[in-house]
């Protein structure tokens, strides 16, 4: 396995660590001795991949037959991605529906690493050369999306969130920790947040919650468009029907 030239490099070490997964996903389970053989290896580094997996909850052992399977750690990792993947199948038509409605671009985002990320995005048909931000990680306070993403968390998390220096991107940007939790209060309150020039001059944009089977906000979907058009007299019409995408988003991922 490996290149020898890569002989106990990291880059070896994490290509044993996948092989001892597949190892494992395709044999239901095994020992460090058929592990070792399989890659070719002496039973102390196999031991040590295993032990280093195991640590990471994606390996566990059978303590009775001292064999190792597959541990949950893994059904995290992929859960992440099916969610991921569930989000933008069954948002899709009802951003599109919405992007039609409002002739603005639609996102979809979900809190990563303490930011926004952007799955997808619809464009309107009277965004004219929109920006693609899937795959951005954007800040939370300067965001719709991000604004409510941070609404809806976990007190002690905001609370980390917005102990840290908030970054400005134009003068509107809101950087006052307590000017920013008290529009996070008018956010849960309406069912939505808005920004107007806070991430670029002459951006406006608003977003409401997704949540999940649980009732829990896992995403929020957002509506954007140039801030001549999304006026402080259009901004409420906009938000209802964000509102009423997101709830049709929740309700197809399963939530009452």
């Amino acid at each position: 396995m490996g290149n020898s030239s890569h002989n106990g490099s990291p880059v070896q070490s994490v290509d044993r660590a996948v092989t001892v997964l597949e190892i494992l996903a395709r044999a239901g389970e095994a020992g460090v001795t058929e592990i070792a053989a399989e890659l070719g290896v002496h039973k102390s580094t196999a031991f040590r991949l295993v032990t280093a997996l195991e640590n990471r909850g994606l390996v566990a052992q059978n303590v009775d037959r001292g064999k190792y399977r597959l541990g949950m750690g893994i059904l995290r990792l992929a859960g992440a991605t099916t969610a991921r993947l569930d989000l933008v199948q069954e948002s899709r038509p009802v951003c599109e529906a919405l992007a039609r409605e409002v002739g603005e671009t639609i996102n979809i985002a979900v809190l990563a690493d303490g930011a926004a990320l952007y799955v997808d995005q619809v464009a309107g048909p009277s965004a004219l050369q929109t920006r693609n931000w899937v795959g951005q990680r954007l800040a939370l306070h300067a965001t719709s999306n991000g604004k409510v993403l941070l609404a809806y968390l976990a007190p002690h998390l905001l609370a980390e969130c917005l102990a840290r220096p908030l970054e400005r991107y134009t003068d509107h940007t809101l950087v006052d920790a307590a000017r920013l939790e008290a529009e996070l209060v008018d956010t849960r309150a309406r069912g939505y947040a808005t920004t107007v020039d806070e991430l670029e001059i002459g951006l406006t944009a608003v977003a409401a919650p997704v949540r999940n089977l649980d009732g829990a906000v896992v995403a929020a979907v957002s509506a954007s468009g140039p801030s001549f058009r999304l006026t402080p007299l259009r901004v409420p019409e906009v938000a209802e029907a964000v509102r009423r995408c997101a709830d049709e988003v929740s309700r197809r991922l399963g939530a009452s």
